[in-house]
């Protein structure tokens, strides 16, 4: 163990070293704010608090992810880690692999390891293929759990999701507003909850607010990529499409980079727009107009949810929704803006 310095955490919490000392020593007569200051400038100066000092856990609980390439589902791992060890639970991460360790695997072992329970984000729950027989004989040992984006009926929890269907309606509008008629919509596989609601949500969009009812060959389904969305960007640009509309951040920089192959600009040219606002797409080129999910609100509702399981008070079993926000950056703009500058 690596001992603090009296000295040096003194200085970084603005106290004298005797408090300190009362601190790591577990005395009296110190506030808890200082307190705190103490214990935070301990762990910021990478100093081992005493044993004494160290939380214990309440018990593990399993975060299960699809994969972690997407930068969308990194964020939501902080942010229930966040969650969950500010209440001293211990989280578990489980991330899938492609033709590795499987949901199915994780779900075992965790319960080996006998975890208070389980949070699925964009799990199997969300492939509208699989069965929901896992997820009840979870719910059979009366093992809580909670489904995060991706709603199906007779799974026995609570499910937090984002409004991909709004958020369609806000892309739309937004482009629409531009001037664009001729949209495109790249999504992943429709077989999985957010992509067809995401489907859904465009058509029902195109209709009201583009006057296009028959819109199936402005649809491209692929995968979650750079490589699906530069794959889908084709065929939609080829079928004349003057925006493309992306089911992530991923899938609207590869659509960026099919535009520019085809000796297009972005914005001029060609309007993108992605899905999730990851982490940097701010910083892009030109920077992403993009849905922001509300990843800080869903995963605390979803470590709520799970806790208040736990404790034995059962959350509602219905879907809770969560509005995104559409954020404006560069890689949008009226169409034709290149001939008009011209």
């Amino acid at each position: 163990m690596r001992a603090p310095r009296l000295a040096d955490v003194a200085a970084r919490a603005g106290v004298s070293e005797a408090t300190v000392s009362r601190v790591l020593n577990a005395k009296p007569g110190v506030s808890e704010s200082t307190r705190t200051a103490v214990l935070a400038a301990v762990d910021l100066l990478g100093y081992d608090r005493p044993p004494k000092l160290r939380r214990a856990s309440v018990g593990l609980v399993g975060l299960v992810v699809p994969e972690l390439t997407n930068p969308v589902f990194p964020a939501y791992v902080q942010a229930m880690e966040d969650e969950l060890t500010r209440r001293d639970y211990t989280p578990i991460l489980c991330t899938q692999t492609p033709g590795g360790v499987e949901e199915d695997d994780y779900v075992q072992m965790l319960g080996e390891r006998g975890v208070s329970g389980m949070i699925f984000v964009s799990g199997l729950h969300a492939d509208s293929t699989t069965g929901t027989e896992r997820y009840e004989r979870l719910r059979e040992r009366s093992l809580p759990i909670v489904c995060v984006n991706g709603y199906r009926e007779g799974i026995d929890a609570p499910f937090v999701s984002d409004d991909d269907i709004g958020a369609m309606t806000q892309s739309i509008e937004h482009l629409v507003g531009l001037g664009h008629r001729r949209i495109g919509l790249a999504t992943g596989p429709l077989r999985f909850v957010p992509a067809w609601r995401k489907l859904t949500g465009f058509r029902q969009a195109m209709a009201q607010r583009a006057g296009e009812g028959d819109v199936d060959e402005l649809v491209a389904e692929t995968l979650f990529t750079v490589e699906g969305g530069a794959e889908a960007a084709d065929v939609l640009l080829q079928r004349g499409c003057t925006a493309v509309v992306c089911a992530s951040d991923l899938m609207a920089l590869g659509a960026v980079a099919a535009s520019r192959a085809r000796g297009l600009r972005v914005p001029d040219d060609v309007s993108v727009v992605g899905y999730d606002d990851s982490l940097l797409m701010g910083f892009t080129d030109p920077p992403l107009t993009t849905v922001r999910q509300d990843v800080p609100g869903i995963a605390h509702a979803a470590v709520a949810a799970l806790l208040d399981e736990i404790h034995g008070h059962p959350a509602a079993r219905a879907e809770l929704v969560f509005r995104s926000e559409f954020v404006v950056r560069g890689s949008t703009a009226p169409p034709g803006s290149t001939a008009r500058r011209g």
